[in-house]
């Protein structure tokens, strides 16, 4: 078996062969990112399985499973593409989890206060934008779906890897967008664009939400445009209790997904946990279960 070496021009062609699969930018980036990482830590050497088990190894020992998962998927197909089969390796399995981490859980008043630092120090797009996503809970990819055209007929068509479907504008967003567009004279096309005229990306909102995190006091770790989906999500559930409409609506294919989305922190099942009053404390006087023996 000859030497398998891994170079720039291999994980380009790999990259170009997911574009042809009609992977998400996104998902493309991310893999992109794992390979050039073990390309840097072979240093030159021959792949072979025991390298990929040191190197999966040595990420497990600093990152959370999830993500050392998504670096194992990135590698596997990667081979696979290949053909190095016998290099594919194994996933770290994970136990399923009920709750979130409560530092990462964007709750209403912590969003509303986003919003009301955005309006107060004038900025109005990211004010705009963050309802949008929160009323919506579309993808960040999915804002330059929300257009002129789509808040004047009130929803939009979401293309997503494939996926086709339907969100509404509520009529107070549609209000709140029509207002915007007039401020700033938009009248055709996407609604959040940036001073060169291009949609608004990821990073372009996660580094305006994390300066407006910091002047209001939120947590670093939950101001990220995604967690406005998850508050979405825990919202909607709460009131509806419908998991394969969200499902829907969030353009998921499974619902096991779906239910990430929905996972809270645990501060309510807590409270609920209180409410049962199964606690039987030393001051509180009661009757016995069974008649006492005569004498």
């Amino acid at each position: 078996m000859g030497k398998r070496i891994i170079s720039k021009e291999l994980i380009e062609r790999y990259c170009i062969y997911l574009q042809e699969c009609e992977k998400s930018g996104g998902t493309i980036r991310k893999y992109r990112h794992y390979l050039e990482f073990f390309q840097e830590f072979l240093y030159g050497r021959s792949v072979g399985k025991n390298l990929v088990v040191q190197w999966k190894d040595g990420l497990k020992r600093c990152l959370s499973t999830s993500t050392v998962n998504g670096a194992i998927a990135a590698l596997n197909g990667f081979f696979r593409y290949l053909g190095w089969k016998d290099c594919v390796t194994r996933f770290f399995k994970t136990g399923r989890r009920i709750f979130c981490l409560e530092e990462r859980e964007l709750d209403r008043q912590e969003y509303e206060r986003l919003v009301i630092e955005a309006e107060r120090s004038g900025d109005d797009r990211m004010a705009a934008l963050l309802q949008t996503i929160a009323v919506t809970g579309i993808r960040v990819s999915e804002l330059q779906y929300i257009t002129v055209e789509a808040v004047r007929s009130g929803g939009a068509e979401l293309d997503n890897k494939g996926r086709i479907r339907r969100i509404f504008l509520t009529g107070g967003l549609r209000e709140l967008l029509k207002k915007y567009m007039a401020r700033h004279e938009i009248t055709s096309g996407a609604l959040f664009i940036t001073r060169n005229g291009r949609p608004m990306d990821r990073s372009n909102i996660w580094r305006a939400m994390k300066r407006l995190g910091i002047r209001c006091g939120v947590s670093e770790s939950k101001v990220f445009p995604h967690n406005l989906r998850h508050l979405f999500a825990r919202t909607y559930y709460d009131q509806e209790k419908d998991l394969s409409r969200l499902a829907d609506i969030l353009g998921h294919s499974s619902v096991n997904t779906t239910r990430i989305y929905t996972m809270e922190s645990g501060k309510k099942h807590a409270k609920q946990l209180e409410r049962l009053n199964l606690l039987i404390t030393d001051n509180r006087i009661y009757l016995p279960l069974y008649p006492l023996p005569s004498d």
